[in-house]
């Protein structure tokens, strides 16, 4: 197990060695993930597993344990989101050989000359793992911008729309 992430390995010789990386990486680093969030602040941990299942298959299991800003879009106000990604990549050569890939591993496309950035498959599966409209599940608008005012009693409630219906029925 290496502490260190190259910037580039041979995807082939690192399954045939079952080679693994873990550590830390500044999310600074991740220019396209930078891009993305409201801060590039801490670190990430990851896992990276090179191997061969029993299928003959190539893969890479990857790990990743972040916690990244965003702006929630419903308050327009950063918050951290934590990112949890396990996700197995199936090594092909050519976009054929995805449809020999068991139906739990994505693929990922491996260079001609085999050669593989570490770093960027990091990136690339937590960009994928951001949600599409980042909301703050603690967030809520102020009650200025709702017009609702609080109402802890529970008196004055708005009658039900369905009322009518009711009254229909009668």
């Amino acid at each position: 197990m290496s502490v260190t992430l190259p910037e580039s390995v041979d995807a082939w010789r690192m399954v045939s060695a079952r080679r693994s990386f873990e550590g830390t990486l500044p999310i600074a680093t991740l220019s396209r993930l930078g891009g993305v969030l409201a801060g590039t602040d801490g670190l990430l941990q990851y896992e990276l597993d090179f191997g061969r299942d029993e299928l003959g298959i190539s893969y890479v299991d990857v790990r990743v344990r972040a916690s990244l800003a965003l702006v929630c879009q419903r308050t327009l106000e950063p918050f951290m989101l934590p990112v949890a990604v396990d996700t197995r990549l199936g090594l092909i050569r050519q976009e054929r050989d995805e449809a020999g890939l068991p139906p739990d591993c994505e693929p990922l496309l491996v260079a001609e000359d085999g050669r593989l950035n570490p770093a960027d498959v990091i990136e690339d599966e937590l960009l994928l793992a951001l949600p599409l409209v980042p909301l703050n599940p603690d967030g809520s608008l102020p009650d200025d911008v709702t017009g609702h005012e609080p109402d802890p009693a529970g008196e004055g409630r708005a009658e039900s729309p369905f009322a009518v219906l009711r009254e229909l029925k009668k």
